[in-house]
């Protein structure tokens, strides 16, 4: 099964003449993506990749998972935005957010690193290593962008110097660019097996490709399933008409809203194993919509644990958002509440019912709550966090974004905001060519 996407919260909010009103910009968009004639059409590689994907590297990807889980307890994995999110998304989303903390025979611990510049993270990891044996997933188009360049240098000694150059080789798997870069040259100079990076699906899209799918095969997620999900998505997905895709609907829901001055959706969840997806979800939204002064700003929240936090806010605050709940339906693992025949905390009138059952009700009493509070809610519903539904619910955002970037107006598959940043990093630490730049920031931050 899909997924299923239940809009009545919207129902206070958004009359249904709204949906015929924005049924041709919708239209629009769809034929836009579907015929690559839209903006950004260089970046639309994603959209049959779930049925185009290159099945020789698929499988490679499957044998040097095997590898891994054959000679590495630890498997490290190196990247950061797309090269890190999704997979790491994944990871918790299917196996749960405990992962290196459980038994899992078989199947190697899994940390990342390359995705900040916090020395005292880095420290945490290698003194979690430790002296067990590991391998390398590298992930980077070009090799240096700046945060994981600075941990592959690190682990990249660290591996040399525990199994030499030759043993190294046999434990550093590098996902990049197909003929080009620093990453693919120094690969095609050590012999480091290589997983390509396309250039027509960018790093946020990247997910289903061996930019993800190497880490979850090593982690012994089915990334068949995976796929399935993906594609089962893509076809459900095709149809241009809101009132027979809920794909498409919920794209002109969020358009419709931002009209109505909702500028920011809250993605919630109930499991802290989806916690990751929303950070994934961030990335994705944000740095497709945010630019030309436009764009719904993106913020993830993990309840029931933020209602006791940023709850108020949402039930009474600014009236300026809207919320996206990813509801899963089924436990993994349930457990049954048991009486206490003291009942101090006064909780037996819950004995005898599930975990899942009490979180299922603190679910509905909160959608209720914050819809009379103003709030507009779209639910998603999951049946279970596993390998089809991570599939179907990764095609499912992107194909949404992919829509409502269209209809908003803006490009949803460039960045250029992001460099901004980093060109004054850069100068700042004195990096050849920007040195007219650095004298300028410096004598900025003096003030």
């Amino acid at each position: 099964m899909g997924i299923n996407v239940n809009f009545e919260g919207l129902k206070p909010f958004i009359r249904e003449d709204e949906y015929t009103k924005i049924q041709p910009s919708v239209k629009m968009a769809h034929d836009l993506l579907l015929s690559g004639t839209g903006a950004g059409n260089d970046f639309i590689g994603w959209v049959d990749l779930p049925v185009n994907y290159d099945k020789e590297e698929f499988a490679r990807i499957k044998q040097a998972a095997k590898k891994i889980q054959s000679n590495s307890e630890v498997l490290i994995v190196i990247g950061i935005g797309g090269s890190y999110l999704g997979g790491r998304a994944a990871l918790d989303f299917i196996k749960g957010n405990n992962y290196n903390n459980k038994k899992h025979a078989g199947t190697p611990d899994i940390y990342f690193v390359g995705n900040s510049i916090s020395s005292d993270y880095l420290s945490d990891i290698l003194e979690m290593l430790g002296d067990r044996d590991f391998s390398i997933n590298i992930i980077s188009k070009s090799g240096t962008t700046t945060e994981p360049a600075i941990a592959f240098r690190i682990f990249k000694k660290l591996i040399e110097e525990k199994y030499g150059k030759e043993g190294a080789k046999e434990r550093i798997f590098a996902t990049t660019d197909k003929a080009r870069g620093a990453l693919k040259s120094l690969c095609d100079k050590e012999g480091y097996e290589t997983f390509v990076i396309t250039d027509d699906i960018g790093g946020r899209f990247s997910v289903l490709t061996p930019v993800g799918l190497l880490l979850m095969a090593s982690a012994g997620i089915d990334i068949d399933k995976v796929m399935q999900g993906a594609a089962d998505a893509r076809e459900e997905y095709l149809n241009d008409d809101i009132n027979k895709n809920v794909c498409l609907k919920y794209a002109a829901t969020r358009q419709i809203l931002a009209r109505k001055g909702k500028e920011t959706e809250i993605l919630a969840n109930y499991e802290p194993s989806l916690t990751m997806f929303g950070e994934w979800y961030k990335q994705l939204y944000a740095e497709s919509e945010g630019k030309d002064q436009k764009g719904i700003f993106p913020v993830g929240a993990n309840f029931s644990t933020d209602l006791h936090s940023i709850g108020q806010f949402i039930q009474d605050g600014n009236r300026n958002l809207f919320e996206t709940v990813l509801w899963v339906k089924n436990a993994k693992n349930d457990i049954i509440i048991e009486e206490d025949p003291e009942n101090i905390d006064g909780l037996n009138f819950v004995s005898g019912k599930s975990i899942q059952y009490v979180n299922s009700k603190a679910f509905a009493g909160t959608y209720l709550a914050h819809i009379d509070g103003g709030v507009p809610t779209i639910v998603i519903e999951i049946e279970k966090a596993d390998e089809y539904s991570f599939g179907y619910l990764v095609y499912f955002f992107e194909k949404a974004l992919a829509i409502s970037g269209y209809i908003e107006g803006v490009n949803p598959f460039d960045q250029p905001g992001v460099e901004a940043y980093k060109k004054n990093m850069f100068a700042l630490l004195g990096k050849p060519g920007y040195e007219d730049r650095k004298a300028e920031l410096e004598n900025r931050l003096k003030g």
